[in-house]
């Protein structure tokens, strides 16, 4: 059984997914192929949220935020140093910033990377997950389609994601039906931890990890435009 008929049957894909991209046109744009399981994963269920929290990037996508072959993934990869280096002490990195492709984001802010080693071979690259490009760092060793099988069935816990995560079901909303999906992340400059602080010091009650309310994200985007 392979990793997406478990997934498919854990947590069922939209009846009509949008069309498959073209994986060749892509690949040229990003410089690079990308991982066999991801490019069906996409085709199965189209953009979209798992469990309302975890978004996929997908190639072209409409919002600059969430589209693999935009601007995004290249910004992310030149702040995870820059963030790093304004640190008061500098943690360690465990891998390289220019060995890592963003390909997703939560509702937290936390972002999901391929570690692209070996650069020839996709299919064996790993996932790297951060909490708002800070530390602290976890890597799973195995492909984006078996990281969801384990984190949806609750057989892998990534610490930063939080314990409430699958309590509303496993679920898969797919984009046209996710009209607030651009407020259900903070936006790339502004780390979770920033929120926190504004929240706090506006009279919300709101523990140092977990989901950030959305109430709370929308109340922070209403006093903080850009």
């Amino acid at each position: 059984m392979t990793a997406l008929t478990t997934l498919t049957a854990l947590c069922p894909p939209p009846t009509a997914a949008p069309p498959a991209p073209d994986w060749s046109e892509v690949e040229n744009t990003l410089g690079t192929r990308l991982p066999q399981d991801y490019k069906q994963l996409v085709t199965t269920y189209g953009p979209g949220q798992f469990c309302d929290f975890l978004t996929l990037y997908q190639p072209h996508a409409p919002s600059e935020w969430a589209d693999l072959t935009g601007p995004m993934p290249a910004r992310l990869r030149t702040q995870i140093e820059e963030v790093r280096q304004a640190a008061r002490r500098p943690w360690p990195l465990p891998h390289r910033p220019e060995d890592l492709l963003a390909m997703g984001v939560t509702g937290n802010g936390d972002y999901l990377f391929w570690v692209t080693q070996p650069s020839g071979a996709p299919d064996h690259w790993t996932i790297a997950v951060n909490e708002a490009l800070r530390a602290p760092w976890f890597t799973y060793n195995g492909t984006v389609t078996e990281f969801l099988v384990d984190v949806l069935s609750a057989t892998v816990r990534i610490p930063m994601f939080p314990p409430d995560l699958l309590d509303g079901g496993i679920t898969f909303t797919p984009a046209q039906l996710h009209s607030t999906a651009p407020t259900t992340a903070p936006r790339a400059s502004v780390s979770t931890h920033a929120i926190r602080e504004w929240a706090r010091a506006n009279g919300y009650d709101l523990p140092d990890r977990g989901r950030i309310p959305i109430e709370i994200l929308k109340a922070w985007e209403q006093a903080n435009p850009q």
